[in-house]
């Protein structure tokens, strides 16, 4: 389900698509960057996109993403019928 594309605060424009699925957030495996680090060391080290996932209430998952990303629950609350409170 396509939740669109929101700006945040600092300009970045984020899409964001959601799915209807079950998983075990303990077996999700992140893919990795990598970048220089430390910085101007000449050292390139490797780090993943996701740390961790879990699963959340609606008023949880609004308390811990990004407020520009806060739209997406909404919208997707709306689009599922649900409270988004």
């Amino acid at each position: 389900m396509d939740l669109g594309v929101l700006r945040q605060p600092g300009g970045k424009r984020v899409h964001i698509w959601a799915v209807d699925g079950d998983f075990d957030p303990h077996k999700i495996r992140s893919n990795t960057f990598e970048m220089e680090w430390p910085p101007k060391s000449n050292q390139v080290q490797r780090f993943p996109e996701v740390d961790r996932a879990a699963w959340f209430t609606v008023p949880e998952a609004k308390e811990k993403l990004h407020k520009g990303q806060v739209g997406f629950i909404d919208r997707l609350c709306l689009q599922l019928g649900v409270s988004s409170d």
